[in-house]
């Protein structure tokens, strides 16, 4: 029997985000999957190393690198859709659960137990890494449409900036301090030429 589980995930690359804004460099979920895997491991081992915390990096990363996987099935759905009211959210969440169930359904039976938790993981502080990580990689578009010239992100920069400086995490502070004012420099800035 063959299982359609890896080949369907590979599919993510076809899902484009920022579906209502003009960009300058299309993002699709996959892409923004990895990076958002990059940013929750970062965030994981910050949150370990100098404030505590106790989430294991790898199972952060791996978690985030699911995290968009039912949106396969129901494409990307445009945060002021998503969250313009409780109903709407709350009917996207059963939608995006059923979506990681048929996800699931296409595994064998016995690598379930080893993927059902990545599809719909619920530790708390896994949550809340991948959930900074996610506005973070969402801020960093914003950070590249912005240096490309493309004010079409302007509001979206400053709301996103706003989100994340509400968060109150220490190791996003930590991140965003340390590690975020990079991100706005050219390749020779960052190889110390400029």
């Amino acid at each position: 029997m063959s299982y359609p589980f890896f080949a369907t995930i590979a599919r993510m690359k076809y899902i484009g985000r920022w579906g209502l804004m003009r960009n300058t460099v299309q993002e699709n979920i996959q892409e923004h999957s990895h990076m958002v895997a990059v940013l929750a491991h970062a965030l994981a081992v910050i949150k370990r190393d100098r404030f505590g915390g106790t989430a294991d990096p790898d199972h952060v990363a791996v978690v985030a690198l699911y995290h968009d996987a039912p949106e396969i099935f129901t494409g990307d759905l445009p945060t002021p859709v998503k969250y313009a009211n409780d109903a709407i959210r709350d009917a996207y969440k059963a939608v995006e659960q059923g979506a990681a169930d048929s996800l699931l359904a296409m595994l064998p039976a016995e690598l379930r137990p080893a993927f059902g938790p990545l599809l719909s993981e619920s530790d708390p502080e896994v949550l809340s890494l991948v959930k900074a990580a996610d506005k973070l990689s969402a801020y960093l578009k914003c950070v590249e449409e912005l240096k490309a010239g493309n004010m079409e992100f302007k509001s979206a920069a400053k709301q996103t900036r706003a989100a994340l400086e509400s968060y109150g995490q220490p190791e996003l502070d930590y991140f965003m301090e340390h590690f975020l004012p990079a991100f706005s420099l050219t390749l020779d800035e960052l190889q110390g030429e400029g």
